[in-house]
């Protein structure tokens, strides 16, 4: 009589009837979900205060056609979002100020309305407070140094009603630094510029050198005391795109000990979605241009119909896969090691790669990054270790600023 079949060879032909391939895609979708729980997730740059303004969007509310809300954060496991404050930099002066403020007030009020879900922070153990509150971090940032108008003293007030990061210039240049997408002005930051990156240190604010130019960053760099980001830039070696980073950027940027966010826009991501736009570019800009001029002053309609315009050319566009996305990750690590990157989505500001709509498919990046051999430690990292390890540093600067004699 055969002796009875011991309990771990039961096991072992239990196991051998499931097919091939089967639990070890199982077992990697489990891991990755338990990284997207214990880690804490930071997008650094989401542009949805447009719809909270425009549109009087709540956050609370689920809603297809944007990226970002809360149903769809918890889902991601998003534990904090940088909203960003932008102002068309058609619009300067005392309209750009007015503007912007309305926009930080429209973030604030998200965080009044939903204090059970959301909590306003600015600091790195604010963002790991909520996320032990079972709360998403609500965080922002300054798109475009136009908006403290060459004032100081307006950028010590963004700094008091919370605004922790500020891109130093947007698409055009500022009164005092060039821009990646600008005819030179002032060979990098001017004078006045340098005195803007010594404030920012001073406040305990994020220097953020995402759409400046070359020299510009270079002039910031050399500046300031305190680690450097890019808030929402991906790889120049991958696409060519003056927006992006070069590797020799990427190399000064992790000297400083900064970290670079990739931003998920499939023209900063794809080359060749980007050379096909190129082709088509000066009819889009045409069209954009007329409806920035006929709805100038009407806010809401003039995002409607950019929005509009820009699916339109989208869709004429070559597909991108989402895993562009840890392409652009794993040049940085390869460049400059797991400690400078991260994640700057630029969710509902810009085109997304298939599979990237929202900020519900964020788990996937966690499984890529598995099956591309990250340890759980990196992807944590990755995930915003890294950017909460650079503002505890821009604070502890802030700090030793103001104790100097």
């Amino acid at each position: 009589m055969p002796r009875a079949l011991s309990s771990g060879f039961v096991g072992f032909l239990i196991l051998a009837a499931i097919p091939l391939g089967s639990r070890p895609a199982q077992d990697l979708k489990e891991r990755a979900q338990r990284i997207q729980r214990e880690a804490i997730v930071v997008d650094t740059h989401a542009d949805t205060p447009q719809r909270m303004l425009d549109e009087d969007f709540d956050l609370d509310h689920r809603d297809p056609e944007g990226a970002i809300d809360i149903p769809r954060m918890r889902e991601g496991g998003l534990d904090a979002t940088f909203q960003s404050i932008w102002v068309n930099v058609r619009t300067q002066g005392a309209p750009a100020v007015e503007r912007s403020l309305k926009l930080i007030d429209a973030v604030r009020e998200q965080a009044r309305r939903h204090p059970d879900k959301l909590m306003l922070a600015t600091t790195a153990e604010d963002i790991r407070r909520a996320k032990r509150q079972g709360k998403i971090a609500l965080l922002m940032g300054l798109e475009g140094g136009h908006m403290i108008d060459s004032d100081l003293r307006l950028l010590r007030t963004y700094h008091a009603l919370g605004v922790r990061y500020m891109t130093l210039t947007h698409s055009k240049n500022t009164d005092w630094a060039d821009s990646s997408t600008d005819t030179p002005a002032h060979d990098g930051l001017s004078d006045f510029g340098k005195a803007v990156v010594r404030e920012m240190n001073r406040l305990g604010m994020m220097v953020d050198i995402s759409h400046v130019s070359d020299k510009t960053f270079y002039d910031a760099v050399a500046t300031s005391k305190a680690p450097l980001i890019a808030s929402h830039s991906s790889c120049r070696a991958l696409n060519d795109h003056p927006r992006n980073i070069s590797d020799d950027m990427i190399r000064a940027l992790a000297k400083n000990g900064g970290v670079m966010q990739i931003n998920f826009y499939a023209g900063f991501l794809n080359q060749k979605y980007l050379d096909e736009s190129r082709k088509h570019r000066d009819q889009f800009s045409k069209r954009r241009d007329a409806i920035e001029a006929k709805y100038a002053s009407d806010h809401k309609k003039r995002a409607e119909e950019i929005r509009r315009l820009d699916i339109e050319n989208h869709r004429s566009l070559p597909k991108v896969a989402w895993t562009d996305i840890v392409d652009h990750i794993d040049h940085v690590v390869k460049l400059v090691g797991v400690d400078h990157v991260g994640l700057g989505s630029d969710f509902d500001g810009a085109d997304m790669p298939e599979g990237m709509e929202d900020a519900s498919r964020l788990p996937q990046l966690t499984e890529e990054l598995l099956r591309r051999g990250y340890s759980d430690g990196d992807i944590k990292k990755i995930l915003g270790g890294n950017v909460l390890r650079v503002m505890a540093k821009v604070d502890k600067v802030s700090r030793l600023e103001h104790s100097a004699p």
